[in-house]
């Protein structure tokens, strides 16, 4: 029986874990420097769970390899995903939108399904344990003062620190002579012209985001736009900030389902007050003083709400993390072309998607590509 040894016990490395301990060739132990493992996990979703999405395919995704990301996802893809969780005694349901949940809504209830099939496997969990090295000595990995056949570096990325992504197992992976792409925070919220934003926090709108370039659109996606203290966030916010770079300007349609000579028609109505009814008070008031009170400029505003994009809220405040091991330096496998043996899956590699159940795709999907790259 093989001796397995995968370091991280988010997301990635317990379904690793689970596809493993079930083939019954063999043992696993799995290394997590928090308390508990699956902390992200259970986080996941805004604590919901969306755990793939039924609109599946690699144009959800950005990478240094797109062609191995797709055929990687095609191996294991959202059905798959369904299937695999509901054996384990769950029940998962798209929305609207094909973002998956489970039906109880509660991504802690996921880690759970983990956590039960793991013991139920006999699979070691070894929390609180911090994996400062790997060596590699007379064929076996040496991890913790224990040997293994195989070891899985399933260490995430540098995204949300605070549940022990912090970029160190990084430096695992270049011991072993691999590089690194440069990474930064994605699927977060964006800092902008605070002029744009002072006195709008907590508003949030079903709005059109549009991202300019140069005057160019680069990218545009519909859905929730929630403005904070230093700029916007929300679900389309997430999902642009994977293109957005400092000095872009942002063009937010406010009432997506209303047409801007609507607007100059309600709001010539009214004298005063004229966004009553229409827009929330507080964003009502600061766009009629950003107009000067001219209508077709207010309705003008509602329709191309202009922010600049001065940065984001870094890593603490992202979901994920763009950049990291390159998929050219694995096999189709994701075994290690430095290293036999050396493994890898989830966030720790130059692989993260869009905003809706991607990036959970990506680390079940490529967790059941390093399984069966061990059982060849």
């Amino acid at each position: 029986m093989k001796k397995i040894g995968i370091i991280g016990g988010g997301a990635a490395g317990l379904a690793c874990a689970v596809f493993l301990a079930r083939k019954s060739r063999f043992s696993v132990t799995v290394f997590e420097r928090s308390p508990r493992v699956g902390r992200k996990l259970s986080a996941t979703g805004n604590g919901q769970g969306n755990v793939t999405n039924t609109d599946m395919g690699a144009a959800h995704y950005f990478s240094d390899d797109i062609g191995k990301t797709g055929r990687i996802l095609a191996r294991f893809g959202d059905r798959d995903t369904v299937r695999f969780l509901e054996s384990m005694g769950g029940v998962f349901l798209p929305d609207a939108r094909g973002r998956v949940y489970p039906a109880g809504r509660q991504a802690s209830a996921i880690t759970d399904l983990f956590r039960t099939e793991a013991a139920r496997l006999g699979v070691r969990l070894h929390t609180e344990s911090m994996v400062k090295s790997v060596a590699y000595r007379s064929g076996m990995f040496e991890i913790c003062e224990e040997k293994f056949d195989a070891a899985v570096l399933c260490t995430g990325g540098m995204a949300a620190p605070n549940f022990g992504s912090d970029g160190s197992g990084y430096e695992l992976a270049r011991a072993f002579g691999h590089t690194l792409t440069q990474c930064r925070p994605a699927l977060v919220q964006l800092k902008c012209n605070t002029d744009g934003v002072r006195g709008l926090k907590g508003i949030r709108m079903d709005g059109n985001v549009r991202l300019l370039r140069g005057g160019r659109e680069v990218k545009a996606f519909r859905g929730d736009v929630l403005f904070t203290d230093t700029g916007v966030s929300g679900d389309a916010v997430f999902r642009i900030s994977s293109f957005a770079e400092k000095g872009d300007r942002l063009e937010i349609d406010l009432l997506p389902d209303v047409s801007e000579e609507r607007l100059l028609s309600a709001f010539g109505k009214r004298k005063e007050e004229p966004y009553l009814c229409i827009l929330p008070n507080g964003l009502g008031r600061a766009i009629e003083k950003r107009a000067g009170g001219d209508v077709p400029r207010m309705a003008g505003l509602v329709k191309r709400f202009p922010l600049t994009v001065e940065g984001t809220a870094g890593f603490s405040a992202a979901q994920v993390t763009k950049g990291g091991i390159p998929l050219r330096e694995t096999d189709e496998y994701l075994m290690s072309d430095r290293r036999e043996g050396l493994y890898f899956a989830g966030e720790i590699l130059d692989v993260d998607g869009e905003c809706g159940g991607y990036n959970l795709q990506w680390a079940f999907s490529s967790a059941y590509t390093v399984s069966e790259g061990l059982c060849r």
